[in-house]
Formats: C-alpha cells, structure tokens, sequence
C-alpha cells in the first residue's frame, strides 16, 4: 500500500493520550470477568439484544434485492436502508436523554418493542413505500436501543470490563453473520422474502426476559437519585427532529433526478447542517483532537463501510447472478473477523497501540470497498468479494470497538447518553448521507435498470459503473479515516 503504518499514526510533538495506558479496575469494583457472579446474568441479556440485532442485519440484508424487485422498488434501494438511519437518529438523542434522566430501562424496553414492530410492517408491506416505512420504524427502535445499551455499559461494568464487554458484542455478530445469510436466503427462496421479516420479532422475547430484569437491578434510574428529576432538553429534541427531517430530505433529493429536486435538498441542508452542530462535539466537523475526532472517525468508518456493503449483494446478484443465499454468504465470514478485530483491541497489551491500530484498521476498510467492484469483471472469480469483506470487517472490528472504549473512557457518568448518543448520530448521520450520495450516484448511471433488467433475464453485467460509482468514492472516504485516526490523542496541556 502506498501509505505505511509509521506514516499514518505519526503524532505531533508534545501529544499525549488521554486514556490511560493500562487502565486499572477501582478499589470497589467486583472481581472477575463479565460473566462473573455480578454480571452474569446482565452480560447474556445485553449479549442477547445484540445478536437479534445482528441476526436482523444478516437475515434482512440477504432479502432485501428480493423484496425490493418483488415490490418493484430497485430504483428506491437505497431508501430501505436510510429510511432506517434517518428515523434512527431522532431515537438515538431521544434514548440520550431519556437515559440519562430515568435510566437506561425505558428506551430500552421501547426499543425493542418498536424495532419488532418494523419488521411486521415490512413483512406485510404490499408497496414499495409501506415497506421503507415499516424501516423507519424499525430505525427509530433501533436508535432508542443502542444508546440505551451503552449506557448500560456505562453504568453498569468497571472501566476494565467495559472493553471486553464490548468485544462480547462483537463476538456475538459471529454465528449471525454465517447462519443468517443461510436461513435468510433458504427461506427467501423456498418460503418467500415476507417469511425473513415476520419470523424475526419472534426473537424479541428472549432479550427481554433475560436483559430487562438485570438492567433494572443494576442501572435503573438516573444516576443522581437525589437530585430533582430533569426533563427533556427541549432545544436538544428539536435538533434531533431537525436532523432526522433534514437527513429524509435530503435522501429524497438524492432519488429524484431532477432540478426541482433542489428544492428539498437546499431546504434538508439547512436542516441538517445546524442541528448537528448542535448535537455533535464542538470541533468535530474540523476533526479537533480527542473526543471530537472519536465521534468523527466513527461516523467516517461506519459510513463508508455500511454505504459499500449495502449493495454488495446487490451487486452479486443482479451482475453475477449468485442466489440471495450465496450472496449473502459472501460476506459472512466478515463476522468472524469483525469479532477477531475487537477481541485484539480488548486486550491490555495493545491499549497503547490503540492509535496505531485504528489507522490500520481503517486502511483495510478502504481496501476491501475498494477491491469488491472488481467482480465486475467476468474474469475475477466472486470469492474476492468475500476474502476482502474478511479484511475489511477485521479492520471495522478494530475501529467500532475502540471508538466505543474511548468514547465511555472519556464521559462522566452523567453525561454518557448524551455522548452516546453524538458517537451514534456520527454513525447514522453518515450512513444516511453517503447512502443519498451513492444512492444518487447508482440512480443516475442506471443502477435502477440493473436488478430490473436481471430479474427479466437481461445481461448481467450491464451497467457496472452504477456500481462503481458507489465502491470508489466510499473507499476514499474511508482511506481518510486513517487521518482522522491519528487525532484521538490530545495535545499537552
């Protein structure tokens, strides 16, 4: 690669990390690991949460070219998946505060029950737009429970169990990633892509009989039982409604071709820019050192991975001609790594490689976007999509997990929703943006033509720079990612 190692993690004279080099548990906390005596029973719970949203992401992700070419939506693609983004950003604030104030319980019981809600809908969708609408009510669910579990961590682990809880979240995406894509695509099949979204909300039922009872014996409430109940910050919800509508409009415009669609794209602009100044860190569209550039590199790395891989079965099977199933195997093993790269990051030794390891991980994202578009050609076998998925999902493991340790390392006790939930909106906001961008880019060379020509027997192969125009640009952005890695350390005071 052009860039080596020792180039990308170069600090400045005079830096020093802010996180300590080998973080110590307190005098009071308990002894053992996460599935000791004291967070046995809390650690399966949350775990559990986790692998239904995991097995959600792989199983969903599979049907989904076969929903959208049933539902003759291919042209609308893209909105499957922002519609999830933009509602979840509004849950995520929403869950920040309502976390923060009454505990973690709340937005994470409504949660799941909304999250479950949505794949009902889809799954009974008739239309195109039902379907994206029962997204984006699965994205508002989605939202209010993933801010509600890190302030489940927060509250409820030691600092020196948090990176390992962490990595058990990771660990637990491994059999999703292989089994899912498997019975997804089996039973999208044989059964019907309907059967994928209405058989998943039977998984709720487990998460919250194992999760809510530990929550609400270990990190109830606020976190100041005397002090006065707080309500909402109302300045902090408009933003959030602001951002989520400005996000909607924007992918709208995105869609729509045309010159009257500027309108809309001016009006989310004006949305969208101001309310997540508001919401992020100060600094963070500038990349400032510490927790700034933590929920930046989050949003940078999420963005241009899950962008890239949203249509990577699509690619597969409408320009190679693989089964959904085979498609989403593709990228299962990318699980396994994911969890591999988290589990490297939780250990002691390599806290004070942390820089290091982040620059590198983002590295190999931008090498695996870039690297999957190269299936187009007839001649490269389709396995190299699923090897470099491998690498890539490697790296984000490395990346996700240690944006997460840094981002509750560096968050009072009090403040950890609402820091939460900026690292999660960085994460969504930029889903949802460089979806629109690649959504417009695949609209307007043709992408819409691809599945609709290949589902009535057209050539596979036709109109590969609809893909292409989404895989380059998402690796370029991730490849700046690495930068940004090198400004998580603050400088000396």
């Amino acid at each position: 690669m052009p860039l080596t190692l020792a180039d990308m993690t170069a600090l400045e004279p005079g830096d020093t990390d802010v996180t300590p080099a080998a973080p110590t548990a307190p005098p009071e906390a308990p002894q053992g690991g996460v599935l000791s005596r004291p967070h046995r029973a809390l650690s399966i719970g949350i775990v559990s949460v986790v692998l239904l949203i995991a097995f959600e992401t792989t199983a969903v992700g599979t049907a989904m070219p076969v929903a959208a070419r049933e539902l003759d939506g291919v042209s609308l693609y893209a909105f499957a998946f922002s519609g999830y983004f933009t509602t979840s950003l509004f849950g995520m604030v929403l869950s920040g505060q309502w976390a923060d104030r009454r505990g973690p319980l709340g937005p994470l019981a409504a949660g799941i029950s909304l999250f479950a809600a949505g794949l009902l809908l889809s799954g009974t969708a008739g239309a195109m737009w039902l379907f994206i609408l029962g997204r984006a009510v699965q994205g508002l669910g989605g939202g209010l429970v993933i801010v509600a579990l890190y302030v489940v961590v927060s509250r409820a682990y030691p600092e020196h169990l948090r990176a390992s809880i962490l990595a058990a979240f990771a660990a637990s995406w491994v059999v999703p990633s292989v089994v899912g894509p498997l019975v997804s695509g089996a039973v999208t099949e044989h059964l019907g892509w309907r059967w994928v979204f209405v058989g998943i909300p039977a998984l709720v039922v487990a998460p919250l009989v194992l999760a809510l009872p530990a929550i609400r014996r270990t990190a109830t409430g606020p976190v100041d039982p005397t002090a006065p109940a707080a309500a909402l910050d109302r300045r902090r919800i408009r933003l959030a409604l602001g951002i989520s509508l400005g996000a909607g409009l924007l992918q709208y415009a995105g869609q729509d071709l045309r010159w009257l669609s500027l309108l809309p794209a001016v009006a989310g602009g004006a949305l969208l820019v101001p309310s997540a100044l508001g919401l992020l860190p100060r600094g963070t569209y500038r990349a400032a050192r510490g927790l700034p550039s933590v929920v930046l590199l989050r949003g940078v790395a999420a963005g241009s991975f899950i962008a890239a891989e949203s249509f990577v079965p699509l690619m597969l099977v409408t320009q190679r001609g693989l089964s959904p199933t085979m498609a989403g195997l593709s990228l299962a093993v990318g699980g396994a790594t994911w969890a591999l790269g988290s589990y490297l990051q939780s250990r002691p030794r390599m806290e004070p490689h942390r820089g290091r390891l982040v620059a590198f991980g983002m590295v190999l994202v931008a090498a695996a976007i870039a690297t999957a578009p190269t299936v187009l050609i007839e001649a490269v076998p389709v396995w190299i999509v699923a090897v470099a998925w491998a690498f890539g999902c490697f790296g984000m493991g490395m990346v996700i997990a240690s944006t997460s340790v840094l981002l509750l390392r560096l968050s009072p006790p009090a403040d950890a929703g609402s820091n939460s939930a900026a690292l999660q909106i960085s994460d969504g906001l930029s889903n949802v943006i460089l979806l629109a961008a690649g959504g417009a880019a695949f609209a307007a060379l043709g992408g819409g033509a691809v599945g609709a020509a290949h589902g009535a027997g057209g050539a596979a192969g036709s109109h590969p720079g609809a893909f292409v125009a989404v895989f380059l640009p998402m690796a370029a952005v991730a490849l700046a990612g690495a930068w940004v890695g090198t400004r998580l350390k603050e400088r000396a005071r």
